[in-house]
């Protein structure tokens, strides 16, 4: 699936917010002109998209695709975090995932997120004593089929506990996976039975071995739990100089408004991006809430008035911690309006500029020196595009067609 570079690439008659219909130019990969459409002469390689909506592509900054496509053989009757683990657990156990279909079904979870428009994912891959860096192998075999097409980056999602007397054999698989190559160092503090130490201990590690850091934090709606104000005030007295994300942040959605602020302001003295995860954590939290249900976000509003970057991500698909999930952002997105009362367009932001600058990638914004990464979608508007989410879409990596798929419907009705 690898793409070959050419020099000049034109997109032609294609929607852009602001511009109407427009044609783009593009050299080595970035944009380099927009014109109006037919002006310009032909290039060496054009796409037609006849006046679809063009939107940068999208970003994934929160996956485990060791784990997707897992739902009908892991059940989950409770519906609950703890009982998604125990679940996952026990499957492992029983030799229910090998590395062929973790490979398997890796990649089948990729395709999905590049047909939808995502150019770019940051999953997450258990790492433990029991099982070391087989699903880091497993992963890197997957992606190896998405070169120049997905962008993946991988994080060691390490088993609890990481210190203390029976840690030996987590830390062991760290070393091994730092060793074999990761991108970032991840884990939970807060099922640790020493959050304050392992956060220590784990941005010591990263630190040496030149990694940045995205842990799970505070997935619990449980509000004395608050490890991101501990990862905090860590990450600014150590002067920790790689980047460091924060997934969930859960607990930080039932604090008084004015704590919420503090924390906030914590974090973006800190540098953290957070990444708010709508599907997983409205599906796992809440069910012992059954009055006054909380939605179990993230204090959205809180970290994006202190200037904190906040994305968007859909975390699981179609596992024991989210039985649905279409691995589509626009469903992240449109979540991010209904349930975490975001904009359309802010919405669409968190799923992809946010995402991508939280991630370290190069700005694919659509404007003029981006990245080329776009997807076109037969939609009138960005509004209709996250509430249809039609299936129509051509997905553009560096300016060359990585993904096409097409929806047809029709209406049989007797005259």
């Amino acid at each position: 699936m690898a793409v070959s570079e050419s020099s000049k690439v034109s997109i032609r008659n294609a929607h852009v917010i602001n511009k109407g219909i427009v044609d783009l130019s593009i050299e080595d990969g970035k944009i380099t002109e927009f014109s109006e459409a037919g002006l310009k002469p032909p290039f060496e390689k054009e796409y037609d998209v006849n006046g679809w909506l063009l939107l940068p592509a999208m970003a994934e900054p929160h996956a485990h695709l060791d784990k997707a496509l897992t739902a009908d053989i892991v059940p989950n009757p409770s519906g609950e975090l703890m009982g998604a683990i125990n679940a996952w657990i026990a499957a492992a156990e029983k030799g229910t995932f090998t590395f062929e279909n973790t490979v398997e079904r890796a990649t089948q979870a990729m395709e999905l997120l590049v047909t939808r428009g995502v150019t770019a994912v940051r999953t997450h891959v258990n790492v433990t004593a029991e099982i070391g860096i087989s699903s880091l192998e497993a992963l890197s075999k997957a992606k190896e089929k998405f070169v120049d097409v997905l962008d993946v980056q991988v994080v060691a999602l390490m088993n609890s506990p990481m210190t203390g007397s029976d840690s030996q054999g987590n830390t062991s698989a760290l070393n091994s996976a730092i060793e074999y190559g990761i991108d970032l160092v991840g884990g939970c503090p807060h099922l640790e039975p020493d959050p304050k130490k392992m956060i220590s201990f784990m941005l010591g590690v990263a630190e040496e071995a030149g990694l940045g850091i995205d842990f799970h934090v505070d997935e619990t709606l449980n509000s004395e739990m608050l490890t991101l104000r501990e990862l905090a005030l860590q990450v600014i007295d150590t002067g920790f100089p790689y980047p460091v994300s924060a997934s969930h942040c859960v607990s930080l959605g039932m604090q008084s408004e004015e704590t919420q602020a503090l924390i906030s302001r914590l974090v973006s003295d800190a540098g953290i991006s957070v990444f708010t995860l709508p599907q997983t954590n409205l599906y796992l939290q809440g069910r012992e809430h059954q009055e006054a249900m909380p939605r179990g976000l993230t204090a959205i509003k809180a970290l994006i008035d202190n200037r904190v970057l906040v994305a968007a991500g859909a975390d699981n698909v179609r596992d024991p911690f989210n039985l649905m999930g279409r691995s589509d952002p626009l469903e992240t997105a449109a979540l991010m309006v209904m349930a975490g009362h975001q904009s359309i367009e802010d919405a669409f932001e968190m799923v992809s500029t946010n995402a991508r600058e939280a991630m370290g990638l190069s700005p694919a914004s659509l404007r003029q020196g981006d990245l080329a990464d776009m997807v076109a979608i037969n939609a009138p508007s960005l509004g209709a595009a996250m509430a249809d989410a039609p299936m129509s879409r051509r997905v553009f990596k560096a300016g060359k067609l990585v993904a096409s798929s097409d929806q047809h419907s029709t209406l049989h009705k007797s005259l």
